[in-house]
């Protein structure tokens, strides 16, 4: 019986204090795929290093199409995704070859993440949902497309599945570059939602910002997670802010 390949596709900018431990877990995988997004440091040396293959693409505020890309330079017959500042834990590699080498129904699996920030797992809070429910992130070939420029999904009409075992996500290793990072996505995200013909208003800019931090940092009980959970609950009603004070900025940019 003809035993099923697994790729592993990388998203990549500037992840060389990072991509090492990534492509350490990743040993398992058939191969390794690399779509750089023209870095600056070592991060395709050091990918090359560990034989992952890199191709160099420019980003341009489309997370989506980068995926496709990748997935198209795949041989395996199952591809994991994974980003740069991502590990794969030994319960997770374990599911993941059990699922690769069963040939059922199931074209794709939601694998679950923690993130790690200030020197401690966050487990309320805004990473509550990708904690306890997960993300796709392990696809049959050909079993979608993904779609979304900053929250991209998997368009996939077949059975998806879960697996046990975490993703653990090292992000912003500093209060600077996580800043930096809202700042990018949130004019990614505020140009997309001008092309789909959604506006903006004052009361919107106000108050859903607020209504985010109220709801990440009280519901979601990310005061649980300390000092750590009240930065990351404060910087993501920055980041709602952001994108409708620009997408509100778009709209009067573009009238002129």
């Amino acid at each position: 019986m003809k035993k099923n390949k697994l790729s592993a596709v990388l998203i990549t900018k500037n992840e060389e204090k990072n991509i090492e431990s990534c492509l350490a877990s990743l040993s398992f995988c058939d191969e390794v795929v690399v779509v750089d997004d023209a870095s600056s440091d070592r991060t395709a040396l050091l990918a090359e290093k560990y034989g992952a293959r890199v191709y160099k693409r420019e980003l341009k505020g489309d997370f989506a199409a980068q995926k496709n890309f990748g997935m198209e330079k795949t041989v395996g017959d199952w591809i994991l995704f994974v980003d740069g500042d991502e590990r794969v834990s030994v319960d997770l590699k374990n599911n993941i070859i059990r699922a690769v080498e069963t040939d059922g129904d199931i074209f794709a699996y939601y694998i679950k993440r923690r993130d790690f920030w200030w020197e401690r797992e966050l487990r309320f809070g805004e990473t509550k949902k990708v904690r306890n429910r997960g993300l796709v992130r392990l696809v049959k070939k050909k079993a979608g497309v993904w779609h979304g420029k900053v929250h991209e999904e998997l368009a996939c009409r077949n059975k998806v599945g879960f697996l046990d075992g975490f993703l653990d996500h090292y992000p912003h290793p500093t209060l600077s570059e996580f800043i930096r990072e809202i700042n990018n996505y949130s004019s990614i995200r505020a140009n997309e939602l001008k092309k789909e013909g959604v506006g903006t208003n004052i009361v919107q800019i106000v108050l859903w910002p607020a209504a985010k931090f109220i709801l990440n940092y009280f519901v979601y009980l990310g005061f649980l997670d300390g000092p750590a959970g009240f930065a990351y609950a404060f910087l993501m009603s920055f980041h709602s802010f952001l994108v409708r004070a620009k997408l509100y900025q778009l709209s009067f940019e573009n009238a002129g």
